[in-house]
């Protein structure tokens, strides 16, 4: 049920009076007279608001705790006994429209970049924490000749504002001395793929891929529209991984994703497969734990692509399953099957001169890891593993997003107007399954050495490529297909 819907229905059920039974004043079908009703009522608004407590924040428009708390002052004549509940929804009546100056001065700090779209050493190094649709960030925009302007804008704006700030930018720039047309902003993939949006579509910047931009340009010029220069050349060269150990590569990695999966509010999830793109709050902070997903599994190809000596490569397979043997041991299987994917890549197993030569032990290692990636009988390995570990734990995100899936699409919510609460009992459980791998907080790691934080810097702004077709034809030039 939508927010809105929601709401509507708990006013509704707040002022229904209710047909009087023959049993002392009691209600007829549910043997609950009047003030029960709306205790209940009531019980059901304060889960409601001290769920979505973070996301109602952001609407300032929205009337609904002050709406019911005026219904339950006018109940408070016949109904004395809701004094206490009238208290409670007085003080959410205050927390959700009248934020403290403390959170006032913290909000107007909060102009941060995207960890991909907008690179900032410093920015990169402090601990991550989760994007709301009010926050203000950084974000490129680029023209047809690659130049970009700067902007700052709120994660949710949509894209007729962004392209109303370009516009403004572009306006006092010297490189444009005509001000453009008709705008329009477009996605363009580093394979060249290009999405226009629509000056509707909301919170766009949490949407892009791993090495996505965004362009602005006249309709006329989308054809001309090419990826970044630095997207689609590449230069071979010695990884700085060669000089970091896998112990502190997989601590950062493990660090890192805690802090974005502790980000995700379990009402993302919900949303994410429920309500899709038509959703009033976007799962901006689970679309960021779903890059890193495909970026790790990218770095991970890309590194090894793009070392030329063979005997540095086979050195560099064997510290990627270390790393992934160690995400594993600390529980991290975000990472764990991101680093296993990267080298199932068909560009990096076609390598056989690579593979051949690592060592046995590491060889067997991995088939182990192959096997808990093994997507047959329904993810058996992997679910047997996660359900033998204890908390905290990192899941596959991609998983638990499939198995929603699979549970909204194969169950109807509704049967005429009856809900389907098997179906609704079935997701709670799957929320608590998430809320129970972070009842328990990971230790972080607070070393400042100037190795560490080198480390920290590279993990947290890995350099990928993400075209496929890049990827393969560096893998011919390492080892020709007659080789």
């Amino acid at each position: 049920m939508a927010a809105d819907r929601f709401q509507q229905v708990l006013l509704q059920q707040f002022n229904l009076e209710g047909k009087q039974g023959q049993r002392g004043g009691r209600e007829g079908e549910g043997g609950m007279d009047r003030a029960e009703r709306k205790q209940a009522v009531l019980s059901v608004a304060f889960r409601y608001l001290d769920t979505y407590r973070e996301l109602l924040q952001e609407e300032r428009n929205n009337s609904f705790p002050k709406e019911l708390y005026m219904c339950a002052v006018q109940e408070l004549s016949r109904n004395p006994e809701l004094v206490e509940d009238v208290l409670k929804l007085q003080r959410w009546t205050e927390i959700l429209h009248c934020p403290s100056d403390e959170e006032k001065e913290i909000r107007k700090k909060q102009v941060r970049p995207l960890f991909r779209h907008f690179r900032r050493i410093d920015a990169c190094l402090q601990p991550r924490e989760a994007f709301r649709g009010s926050d203000e960030i950084f974000c490129r925009v680029y023209t047809p000749d690659h130049s970009y302007v700067t902007i700052r804008s709120r994660l949710s704006c949509r894209v007729g504002e962004i392209l109303a700030l370009v516009r403004e930018k572009l306006q006092y720039s010297e490189d444009q001395p005509v001000l453009p047309g008709n705008l329009i902003l477009v996605a363009v993939t580093s394979a060249g793929e290009k999405a226009v949006f629509r000056p509707s579509d909301e919170a766009v910047f949490t949407t892009l891929g791993v090495n996505t931009h965004l362009f602005t340009c006249e309709p006329s010029e989308l054809e001309s529209l090419l990826p970044l220069p630095e997207e689609i050349h590449w230069t071979p060269g010695d990884s700085k991984l060669h000089d970091m150990s896998a112990e502190e590569v997989s601590n950062q990695l493990v660090v890192f994703d805690w802090e974005l999966f502790s980000c995700v509010h379990e009402v993302e999830f919900v949303c994410y497969v429920f309500h899709g793109e038509q959703s009033r709050w976007r799962p901006l902070n689970l679309e960021l734990v779903l890059q890193r997903c495909s970026e790790v599994q990218h770095w991970v190809a890309t590194e090894i692509l793009q070392c030329q000596s063979l005997p540095k490569r086979v050195q560099l397979l064997r510290k990627f399953i270390k790393i992934a043997a160690l995400c594993k041991q600390q529980q991290d299987l975000l990472s764990f099957l991101a680093v296993v994917l990267g080298l199932d890549n068909p560009a990096v197993s076609r390598l056989r001169l690579t593979w051949e030569g690592l060592p046995g032990k590491f060889r067997k290692q991995f088939q182990q890891f192959e096997s808990i990636a093994d997507p047959s009988r329904n993810h058996k390995s992997y679910r047997d593993l996660i359900t033998s570990l204890r908390p905290p734990l990192i899941p596959f995100t991609p998983l638990l997003l499939k198995d929603l899936t699979f549970l909204h699409e194969s169950c109807k919510s509704f049967h005429g107007e009856l809900v389907n609460f098997e179906k609704m009992h079935k997701v709670a459980e799957m929320v608590r399954i998430i809320r129970r791998y972070r009842s328990s907080q990971l230790a972080m790691d607070t070393e400042t050495s100037p190795s560490h934080l080198q480390t920290k810097a590279y993990v947290r702004q890995l350099q990928v490529i993400d075209n496929q077709n890049l990827l393969f034809d560096m893998s011919c030039k390492l080892e020709p297909k007659d080789t």
